[in-house]
């Protein structure tokens, strides 16, 4: 039987809201790399390439939010992977903003992507701790 954990069916919902938010991300910026510099009113990349990628790989995030959804109480690794990510993305925008490389408006990337799953994923890692400490601990 497949251990509980507090507020099970509130992380299931908020882990299928983000693999859909995440690959429909991945799939906008793979169909538009331009779509950030032009929003910011940046310089068109050089190599639109790379930020396709980038969409590919936040788009893979998606699955892996399937996944803790699927099954909460196992997830606590590839949602605490999931947050890291959502904390070094700011910090690296912030640097970016900070040293004029990048306009503040580029930090609306970081709002949609990360700011706003924080409190969410925090919260189920702290709820999931225990059934994974239990599990691998």
């Amino acid at each position: 039987m497949e251990p509980m954990i507090r507020r099970e069916r509130l992380h299931r919902a908020t882990f299928v809201l983000a693999g859909i938010y995440n690959i429909g991300w991945g799939l906008y910026a793979a169909a538009d790399p331009d779509w950030l510099f032009r929003f910011a009113d940046m310089e068109p990349q050089r190599h639109p390439q790379i930020f396709a990628c980038l969409g590919m790989v936040i788009g893979l995030y998606g699955l892996a939010y399937f996944e803790v959804a699927r099954r909460p109480a196992h997830g606590f690794a590839l949602a605490a992977i999931g947050l890291l990510g959502k904390l070094l993305g700011p910090i690296g925008m912030v640097q970016l903003v900070a040293t004029g490389v990048w306009p503040p408006k580029a930090m609306v990337l970081c709002l949609t992507n990360d700011l706003v799953w924080w409190v969410p994923f925090a919260i189920y890692l702290w709820d999931a701790w225990p059934a994974w400490r239990r599990t691998f601990g």
